[in-house]
C-alpha cells in the first residue's frame, strides 16, 4: 500500500492528526475545517479508517479518559504514519506541478 495513493478522507485523517493527538469528534471536526467543509465523515467512516490506519501502523491510541461517563479515545500519527503523509503530501505536490507547467503551456498557447 506504500506505492498507492491515500485515498482523500484518510489524507485528512492523517492530516489531522499530524500536529496533536485528537478524540473521534475532534478528528471529524478537524476535518470538516480542513477540507473547507467539503468533507464530512461520518463516524462509523472515521472509526473504520483509525483501525485500518492503526493496522498499517499509521496511527495509534495515545491514551483514553473518561468523559461524562463516556470513554474518550484519544489517537495519534505514528512516525511511521507521518513518513506515508509526507510521502503523500510530495506525491500531490508533483502532480500539482505538472499540472500548473501543463495549464501554464496551454495558456501560452503551446500543447502539451
Amino acid at each position: 500500500m506504500a506505492d498507492e495513493a491515500v485515498r482523500e478522507p484518510t489524507f485528512l485523517i492523517m492530516t489531522a492528526l499530524a500536529d496533536r493527538e485528537q478524540h473521534g469528534y475532534g478528528i471529524l471536526l478537524d476535518v470538516e475545517a480542513i477540507s473547507g467543509g467539503r468533507v464530512k465523515l461520518r463516524a462509523g467512516t472515521l472509526y473504520a479508517a483509525l483501525d485500518r490506519l492503526a493496522s498499517n501502523g499509521w496511527v495509534a491510541v495515545d491514551r483514553e479518559e473518561v468523559v461524562d461517563g463516556r470513554l474518550r479515545r484519544y489517537y495519534r500519527l505514528t512516525d511511521e504514519g507521518a513518513t506515508r503523509l509526507r510521502a503523500e503530501v510530495d506525491r500531490v505536490r508533483a502532480h500539482t506541478r505538472a499540472a500548473a507547467s501543463r495549464l501554464r503551456l496551454r495558456q501560452a498557447g503551446g500543447t502539451a
